[in-house]
């Protein structure tokens, strides 16, 4: 790789750590190739990009980003995760595929400026989809107009129920 293809690789880099929402550094020594294919294909299907590249051109991409926070797990073999949706999605399937690749190790990652550790990223990937956390908040703020009026139309029930036996009695 020349010094203009490098560049441009830092570039390209550079602005897709700028718009990311997490970043998530793995080591992928011991993986072999089918092994790495099969999960970026799990990764592009979680609308998640896999890029793997040089240490040194890794950490000038991510100089005035978030990610230079964790500079110092850019050792070894390094791959980047990076999701511009949902934060929850590269965690769940790097967890995922890391239970059944023991080879494939998470570092650590950036969510929002905060580092994520291991167990953060672990924590990450027990979270339920974006989806289903907008469907229970949906159901939950349906929820509360549901009981008010059940609330409201049991008083005037439980008022016809006292003038029924009012009435009852005064038959009697």
């Amino acid at each position: 790789m020349n010094i203009e293809q490098k560049k441009q690789v830092v570039a390209d880099l550079h602005e897709k750590l700028k718009k990311s929402k997490v970043v998530i550094v793995t080591d992928y020594k011991g993986l072999d190739v089918q092994t790495i294919n099969a999960l970026r294909r799990k990764l592009r299907d979680a609308s998640v990009e896999y890029h793997v590249a040089k240490n040194s051109l890794i950490k000038r991409a991510a100089s005035d980003t978030s990610v230079s926070a964790i500079d110092d797990f850019f050792k070894g073999p390094s791959a980047l995760a990076i999701s511009f949706d949902d934060p929850v999605a590269p965690a769940k399937v790097l967890s995922e595929f890391a239970k059944d690749n023991k080879k494939l190790e998470i570092r650590a990652g950036v969510m929002d400026g905060n580092v994520l550790t291991t167990d953060d990223i672990k924590a990450l990937s027990s979270l339920p989809s974006r989806e289903v956390l907008l469907a229970q908040l949906l159901s939950a703020m349906n929820g509360v107009p549901t009981g008010l009026v059940r609330a409201l139309s049991d008083i005037p029930r439980r008022m016809l129920t006292v003038l029924s036996a009012i009435n009852d009695q005064k038959d009697n």
